[in-house]
């Protein structure tokens, strides 16, 4: 099941969740319409489907209605003509996407590939640090600059470094606190795609104070194009908590980036029990990988790519979770 928060052109802030099938977005408020025209009976658990609001609403409302919804999905789309699609469908060519929980109540974003922390410290003739090895670490992003795809992200004005970060991120389906490794998989709701976007300068001079990084990373994080449930990467599960999908990054159309989540140190199950240590995690919260290995011009260096200004298009592609455009723009200036 792929989950989608979209708008209608001439709509900037009505945002709706809907299901996305093919290139076909069905509402949820329209689903209970759909199902009686195919003769579908509508679970109880999902009669007040038509009053969820957002995509958040959908995932925090509890993992039972949720599995009924991806049933009933399941049986609308095996029995809908692909030549006959109804009126209530929308096209995905025809609707704005944005971010798939535009304003998530907490991001979590972790440092779990290990090729990616060598390479960085590297850059900084530093060596990898034992306790790094010890449990995965972790910081919190802003969830107020959320930006879907396709949306413009101006760089900050204080930085003369921009970058971006190709990682792979999990959202939370379940509430819960001191969550055991090998029942954290059960929590995840979905995946997407995030770019981390940072101000590298501004980062390095935070480091070396020893408190950070923060607004070198707060400015903006992008996430979409969708949700995509577990189910659907199962057949490319490789070993323990990961999965064999290639991870790619594209600056104006020349690929920069190319990984695999397979190579992930820190599973999600493992970040997951580490941040709900004594603390309470929530249905909604976002878990950011981290960057995976040669996701990130740091890494890369100068002489293969120059930071980033405006008017460059980052595409951030992970198999199976679609593709996460963004353009780079001026700020604007204040009046």
């Amino acid at each position: 099941m792929k989950l989608v928060t979209y708008s209608e052109p001439k709509s900037q802030s009505n945002n709706r969740p809907g299901l996305l099938w093919g290139s076909w977005i069905l509402d949820l408020q329209d689903i209970p319409n759909v199902a009686s025209r195919l003769d579908i009976k509508i679970p109880k658990r999902l009669t007040k489907l038509s009053s969820v609001q957002s995509t958040l609403e959908l995932v925090i409302s509890g993992s039972k209605g949720f599995d009924a919804l991806h049933d009933l999905s399941w049986r609308i789309f095996n029995r809908l003509d692909p030549e006959k699609i109804p009126r209530a469908f929308k096209n995905l060519g025809d609707v704005k996407l944005r971010a798939p929980v535009p304003r998530p109540a907490l991001v979590r974003d972790f440092y779990a590939f290990e090729d990616h922390v060598k390479a960085a410290r590297a850059r900084r003739g530093l060596q990898m640090p034992q306790e790094w090895y010890e449990f995965p670490a972790f910081y919190y992003s802003n969830p107020g600059r959320v930006y879907g795809p396709d949306e413009p992200v101006p760089r900050p004005a204080y930085t003369e470094a921009l970058d971006y970060e190709l990682e792979i991120a999990c959202i939370l389906g379940k509430t819960g606190t001191d969550i055991r490794e090998e029942q954290a998989e059960d929590f995840i709701a979905g995946y997407t795609i995030m770019n981390d976007w940072s101000a590298r300068d501004i980062q390095e001079k935070e480091m070396k104070i020893g408190l950070g990084p923060a607004k070198a990373k707060d400015f903006a994080t992008s996430m979409g194009p969708w949700i995509v449930t577990p189910d659907e990467l199962q057949d490319r599960r490789f070993g323990k908590g990961r999965f064999d999908l290639t991870m790619s990054a594209r600056v104006n159309g020349r690929q920069l980036s190319n990984g695999n989540m397979k190579s992930i140190h820190w599973t999600f199950s493992q970040m997951i029990a580490r941040a709900s240590q004594s603390v309470e995690v929530h249905a909604g919260d976002i878990f950011g990988s981290g960057t995976v290995g040669t996701g990130s011009i740091l890494e890369l260096g100068p002489n293969v790519h120059r930071w980033l200004v405006p008017g460059d298009v980052v595409e951030l592609k992970i198999e199976r979770l679609g593709t996460l455009r963004n353009s780079i723009i001026e700020t604007s200036k204040p009046n």
